[in-house]
């Protein structure tokens, strides 16, 4: 059965938070960018961050998972950010002991890899966060965006319903960390491709699971972490891909496997990203990134159509890996409205 969750104790100002780097350490690399995403925690959010031995210090996975298992078992730590994803999280949960987790659970802020150690959390019953990674939603030019206020607000400290509503501006461009322009500019944002509903036709409001498509599927491949399909009935799931732009054939095939598993139709509603379609160093025209987010959509919704057809899918919602990017529950309960067309996070 599916576990039950233990959500994490809102926090109070002038509480330490814990800032880590489960996967790459680009603290090292960009120490400007890292610490003015710490000045920020400070500022907009009056928490204290605490960094730890491997925060600025690539290492190898047993030290990032004593790491976490520091701030976790640490009771003046009240929440644990990431500062960045990367691409070899999988190889930290094996050395972690869930015990210091689900004794004082405490939310647990990241995406794109660091989807390994939300699903590991979930795997056992430890409600997390799906979004906001400091460097890159706290560190970049411009300040942060309001949709990430006030969503890592609410996860924090107010909690009650927030509404995920659509943007009018996006974006999904960078500016290099190499450019000291990177900590006062931000790219400039351009029209929202909006949402897409599909058989909109209910109401589903249950705990999340999901993250970052690419991930995902390997995890299934180490077939760790997983537990059994019936497991996952009746949740809301979350897709969302990441800057390596996977091709819309990969995407459907990666979701087939899902079908094929039973896994697939397990999810009665849902929820997609707006895809990434460019990166600052294979920029690609708006032309081609609008084929690519379209062609995306269309490789979800047909294997969708193959394996779960009466689910109920909205795309181009803004999490994951664009910016404005909402913070969404993971573990945490969701509200899929399809005849209101809104999204609620319950945090």
């Amino acid at each position: 059965m599916r576990p039950e969750f233990s959500v994490p104790p809102k926090l109070s100002p002038g509480d330490r938070v814990a800032v880590v780097s489960p996967t790459h350490a680009a603290p090292a690399d960009f120490p400007a960018v890292h610490e003015q995403a710490l000045r920020r925690l400070r500022e907009v959010f009056g928490v204290e961050p605490v960094e730890y031995p491997t925060t600025r210090r690539a290492a190898p996975a047993e030290e990032r998972a004593a790491d976490l298992m520091a701030a976790y078992a640490d009771p003046r730590i009240r929440a644990v950010f990431a500062t960045i994803g990367g691409d070899d999280q999988i190889t930290v949960l094996r050395h972690l002991d869930p015990a210091p987790f689900r004794a004082d659970p405490k939310p647990f802020f990241g995406f794109s890899d660091n989807t390994n150690l939300l699903n590991w959390l979930w795997f056992h019953g430890v409600a997390g966060c799906h979004g906001m990674s400091t460097m890159i939603q706290l560190g970049r030019g411009g300040g942060v965006q309001q949709a990430t206020v006030d969503s890592v607000r609410a996860a924090l400290f107010t909690g009650g319903d927030l509404e995920i509503s659509p943007v009018e501006l996006f974006t999904d461009e960078e500016v290099s960390w190499d450019q000291p322009a990177t900590l006062t500019e931000a790219p400039v944002p351009y029209p929202s491709p909006g949402r897409v509903w599909h058989r909109a036709d209910r109401a589903v409001s249950a705990p999340t699971w999901g993250g970052n498509l690419e991930i995902l599927h390997w995890t299934l491949a180490a077939d760790r972490w997983v537990r059994p399909v019936g497991d996952y009935a009746g949740c809301v799931l979350l897709l969302e891909t990441s800057e390596e732009m996977p091709p819309d054939i990969e995407v459907f095939r990666m979701l087939r496997n899902f079908g094929e598993r039973g896994l697939l139709e397990q999810f009665p509603a849902i929820v997609v990203a707006t895809a990434k379609g460019t990166v600052f160093n294979n920029p690609r025209p708006m032309a081609e990134r609008i084929r690519y987010r379209e062609a995306q959509q269309a490789a979800v919704l047909r294997a969708v159509e193959a394996y779960n057809p009466a689910a109920m899918v909205v795309l181009g919602v803004d999490f994951g890996h664009t910016n404005p990017q909402w913070v969404l529950p993971y573990g945490g309960r969701l509200t899929v409205d399809g005849p209101a067309q809104r999204i609620i996070a319950h945090f």
